[in-house]
């Protein structure tokens, strides 16, 4: 998967079903300035359910929970991740530590 780490952030997204080919590009911009404007982001993946086309997962590993504490409370933030959210019917996300690798 994503190099070693032990912090990770992730979102549940239920993307409105005339917005998914919107939503994957926004995603990917809002992820791009991530790994461009970011200290201590490692990277992200973005799957998408085969069952439901409308559900995806987002997961992002993170060098430590004050990296991705930084990353939620940088200028540019809130209007990209607002980009992706507006596309959505639903979305959950969280921060995580590693408590398992097998």
């Amino acid at each position: 998967m994503l190099q070693e780490n032990k912090t990770w952030s992730s979102g549940n997204w239920q993307v409105n079903p005339s917005n998914v080919e919107e939503f994957v590009q926004a995603w990917r911009d809002f992820l791009g300035w991530t790994k461009e404007a970011n200290e201590g982001f490692l990277g992200a993946r973005l799957i998408q359910d085969l069952a439901n086309p409308n559900h995806f997962v987002s997961f992002a590993a993170w060098e430590s929970i004050d990296a991705m504490r930084a990353w939620q409370g940088s200028a540019g933030f809130t209007e990209r991740f607002q980009a992706c959210y507006a596309l959505c019917e639903d979305m959950h996300s969280g921060g995580y530590e590693l408590s398992v690798a097998v």
